[in-house]
């Protein structure tokens, strides 16, 4: 499991906040912008579809759904393959699938073919570069990493505003069938974005120093890797996050769907109600790095959760007022507020999951609360719709989807209140920080010794340098052993 080794993040390796890591940033935007915006941009077709396989809206939306369900439900099977693989691989093998999914749609004869090229294959593709690229933000950025994953959302708005129009370009000039060859093409840059994703390596030194096991080390038992970390159950505030996420996505989708549908419904031509999607991915576009930014502060960064959940009741509440919205004018005012709300919502909820569960156990913990978010974004516009259909007044959608978010924004705050800032205060936890940086200590004792003996011929001190610092080592690794006794003797 060479690739797990490396994107596990080598200990005592800091993250640069800069340097490649922008270009990794880079590569993140693209992928977030593909992720978000194809199964959307796909939407442009149907019509087309229609006509061409004699079947209805509802069957072509499926398209959508299945892509999207793609997108979320096989978070755990990322976790496992950047587990195994590593994240440059998996990547690059996804932006293959993608793209073959894509090609593979331009020579469908049925509407079944397009269900399992675009909503299977490409919907797997997509799944395989979103996931890994936030695991390598998250690796390259810390200090700046607020700001990193406010400016990797934003790629979500620019992407639509520019794979919609280029849509029915292609459609116009191409056809249907030319359209998807030419975006098969297109999402072959998912490849060259991973191959962006270069690993973090630690110094030379401290390679060396861990690629030569000492005795000790050698008759001790290496542990297994784990592909798939279910241990994150166990901590409260996963347990909490996920569960307000969860929430929070059977109504955070619902408004963009059916936003256009509203105004149509109030008289507005088709050309006047598309315009109010326009406006909110206009100011979602520049909210997304303005929450980051805003995130990073060092004041706020501490209370990110809090924040989190204020953008959160700022969207329910936005959706409680929207719902009363009876001309144009109302709807245009809504939609900038939306657009803030979500842009805020958007690049803080994986910034919140990272600070709660850390590094390590990030590449699990996205996958399964992507698999836990997969059944509310099934379940959320279509039990929308079907609220609609019983009621015929989009008011009461709004109203719905207004009270879902705003409930998950009272359970993560609430929670953190209660839970997570007491879980920070567990004397346990203050015992394994402190060993954690004994250990550091210990190292770097080590490491300067070992600079400092450089010039010097010297070999029996630097031999006892050593000693002392695997000695040092040694007696935290028993000190942190005893804590964990003690702590298991008071449960």
């Amino acid at each position: 499991m060479g690739g797990a080794v490396v994107d596990d993040g080598p200990p005592g390796v800091k993250a640069p906040d800069g340097g490649w890591g922008w270009a990794v940033l880079a590569g993140c935007f693209v992928i977030t912008g593909f992720s978000y915006a194809f199964p959307k941009a796909v939407s442009v077709f149907f019509k087309e579809l229609i006509r061409e396989f004699d079947v209805g809206y509802s069957d072509t939306a499926w398209i959508s759904s299945i892509l999207l369900a793609m997108l979320y439900g096989t978070g755990p099977l990322c976790s496992v393959l950047v587990n195994r693989f590593g994240c440059r691989p998996v990547m690059m093998v996804g932006g293959l699938f993608a793209s073959l999914g894509m090609i593979l749609a331009s020579f469908a004869t049925s509407i079944i073919h397009i269900y399992l090229c675009i909503g299977v294959i490409t919907g797997l593709g997509l799944a395989l570069n979103f996931q890994p690229s936030l695991i390598m933000l998250n690796r390259y950025f810390s200090e700046k990493r607020p700001l990193a994953n406010g400016l990797a959302a934003a790629g979500s708005p620019v992407a639509l505003c520019c794979l919609s129009p280029l849509g029915q370009i292609l459609q116009y000039q191409y056809g249907w069938r030319g359209g998807f060859l030419i975006l098969g093409g297109i999402l072959l840059n998912c490849c060259a974005c991973g191959a962006l994703m270069r690993p973090l390596l630690p110094p030379k030194k401290q390679y060396l120093e861990e690629s030569t096991p000492t005795a000790a080390e050698e008759k001790k038992p290496q542990p297994k890797k784990k592909l798939l970390d279910f241990s994150v159950f166990k901590d409260r505030g996963f347990v909490i996050y996920t569960l307000a996420a969860s929430i929070m996505v059977l109504g955070l989708f619902v408004p963009p769907v059916f936003v256009v549908s509203y105004a149509k419904g109030l008289g507005y031509e088709d050309t006047k109600s598309s315009l109010l999607l326009t406006i909110l991915g206009f100011v979602d576009m520049f909210a997304r790095p303005a929450s980051g930014l805003i995130a990073g502060m060092k004041w706020v960064r501490p209370r990110t959760v809090y924040l989190f959940s204020f953008a959160m009741i700022f969207n329910g509440c936005t959706d409680l007022i929207g719902s009363q919205a009876n001309n144009y004018g109302g709807l245009v005012v809504f939609c900038i507020f939306f657009g803030i709300s979500y842009g805020m919502v958007g690049a803080l909820q994986f910034e919140v999951l990272m600070s709660i569960v850390g590094t390590e156990k990030f590449s699990s913990a996205i996958g399964l609360v992507l698999l836990m978010e997969a059944f509310a974004v099934l379940v959320g516009p279509p039990g929308a719709g079907r609220l609609l259909d019983a009621t015929h007044q989009y008011m009461y959608v709004f109203l719905l989807a207004g009270c879902e978010v705003t409930l998950s924004a009272f359970v993560i705050a609430i929670g953190n209140f209660f839970c997570i800032s007491r879980k920070k205060e567990d004397p346990e936890a203050k015992v394994e920080m402190a060993a954690t940086d004994a250990e550091k200590e210990g190292l770097n004792f080590g490491v300067e010794r070992e600079e400092d003996q450089e010039g010097e011929e010297e070999p029996k001190e630097k031999e006892n340098g050593n000693d002392n610092a695997l000695k040092a080592v040694e007696e935290v690794m028993m000190v942190k052993e005893m804590g964990e006794n003690g702590g298991e003797d008071t449960l």
